[in-house]
């Protein structure tokens, strides 16, 4: 019979909880895959933005025509910074898509979105979502059993940057793409034009930045290196040495 584990403030008495995996490898490894892409997409969009900080909407958008929004940035027309930032944002978003569409496939596949990220009816009450939105609030953190699984307000969450956020930005930046909107017009036509999809891009990609902040700091204010063992070896902590 296996003897009962210790965690601060918590006693539990049937470790197989804690030997359980949290996530499994698939999930762990295009988490960190999609870490390195979006890093990588974060700076190479920084470069691009500098060049030219301003944001349009419809067709056109060039210096002397009048813009929608004015980034509070400098212009660094001089560096040549454009054209690696360009290629690396490419590249990092061709990572990003296909490792993407591995995960959903296969989350689809395991139904690991269904199990572990959609929220059923009960949760979508409105007690269930206050309660959430308090604990949050007063930084009421989840016992460690229950952190195994993702509360109303996460899921919501997950579920919007995996099927709203995530395609939003990969549509407009695919419309931004002549060499696509030229085989696919579509794709630009109902953004309204590639300015338009660009500043589309910009507030999602805002967002999605938002999104990363909010849960890195969770992470770490929830316990760093607890959350951080599970999503690199699937466990959280570990049982003590009999």
């Amino acid at each position: 019979m296996a003897e009962s584990a210790y965690l601060p403030g918590l006693t539990i008495q049937n470790s197989h909880v804690l030997d359980a995996p949290r996530h499994s490898a698939l999930v762990r490894i295009t988490h960190w895959i999609t870490a390195i892409s979006f890093l990588g997409l974060f700076v190479s969009g920084i470069a691009i933005l500098l060049a030219h900080p301003r944001l349009y909407w419809g067709e056109t958008g060039v210096l002397g025509t009048p813009s929608l929004f004015d980034l509070p940035l400098p212009f660094v027309l001089k560096l040549q910074i454009r054209g690696p930032g360009r290629s690396l944002h490419y590249l990092s978003a061709w990572v990003f898509v296909l490792t993407g569409s591995l995960y959903v496939l296969s989350g689809l596949f395991t139904r690991h979105f269904q199990k572990n990220l959609v929220p059923s009816r009960m949760d979508l009450g409105w007690k269930p979502i206050m309660r959430a939105v308090s604990n949050h609030l007063h930084l009421k953190w989840p016992t460690e059993e229950e952190s195994r699984s993702y509360n109303v307000l996460q899921r919501l969450t997950y579920v919007a940057v995996v099927f709203l956020l995530s395609p939003l930005i990969i549509f407009t930046g695919l419309a931004m793409s002549p060499a696509v909107t030229s085989v696919f017009p579509v794709i630009v036509n109902v953004f309204g034009g590639q300015q338009s999809a660009r500043t589309i891009h910009f507030f999602v990609a805002a967002a999605l930045v938002l999104f990363l902040l909010v849960h890195i700091a969770m992470v770490c204010l929830s316990g760093f290196k607890n959350r951080m063992r599970a999503m690199i070896t699937a466990h959280g902590a570990g049982r003590e040495p009999s």
